[in-house]
Parts: C-alpha cells; structure tokens; sequence
C-alpha cells in the first residue's frame, strides 16, 4: 500500500454501491472538485477528482484524489489514493485499468494533502454507508 492510501471494508451492509458512488461524486462537485468515472463493471469502479490550481504547489497537475469502490453491497472496499488523472476513465472498464497507475507513492506535501482531503471524504463515505 501506498504512503496517504486507505482501504475501507465494509461487510453486512447492504449498499447500492451505484448510490454510494453518486454520494461521493456530489460531495467533491460541491467542494470544487472536476469528477470523473470510469465504466462501471463487476469488477467496480474508479472515481477521480481533481482542482484547477488548488494542488498546483504541491501536487503535480496530472494527479488525481482517486477513489476505487469494489465488491458487492454486502461486502466491498473503498479504496482512496493519489493516482494519475486518466484522460479515458469515462472509456475504461476497472479491469483494464493499471493500479499502478491509479495509486502512486506519493511524497510528504501530497501525503499532508491527501490526510486532510482524504479525512473528509472518509467520514462522508462512512456516514453515506452508515
């Protein structure tokens, strides 16, 4: 696992994963992010958010907040990271995807980053999952 990585686990549940995707897609549009998603697929999906400017002196511009939602209502991961922003997500199915291009190693200003926007996404995506 990568520094600034997190896997949430969620059993016995019972989420309509579409509508979790859909919670944490509004919550970044509403805090300024640009969102995107790849196909969905049973394998899951991958959400990608970045900001125009805001990581400009500490991220690269090709970075991405990159969340990847796996398994099935009752048993699934939530993945959150920094990976590269993929100009085909919208395109790509989760299978085809490269994890080592979704979740990078990342260095400590993209670490302190990624804690403080990562903490908040975690507590929306837990209390979506209640």
């Amino acid at each position: 696992m990568a520094i600034g990585d997190k896997t949430l686990h969620f059993q016995g549940k019972g989420t309509d994963l579409g509508a979790l995707q859909q919670k944490i897609e509004e919550y970044l549009k509403s805090d300024g992010f640009t969102v995107q998603s790849s196909a969905p697929s049973d394998k899951g999906t991958v959400l990608q958010a970045k900001k125009g400017g805001f990581l400009r002196d500490v991220v690269d511009a090709d970075r991405a907040l990159t969340i990847m939602i796996s398994g099935d209502p009752n048993d699934f991961t939530v993945r959150v990271g920094i990976g590269k922003w993929l100009e085909h997500l919208g395109r790509a199915a989760v299978e085809t995807l490269l994890i080592s291009d979704l979740f990078l190693v990342i260095d400590v200003a993209e670490t302190a980053w990624n804690f403080e926007v990562e903490d908040k996404l975690i507590k929306q995506i837990e209390s979506a999952v209640g």
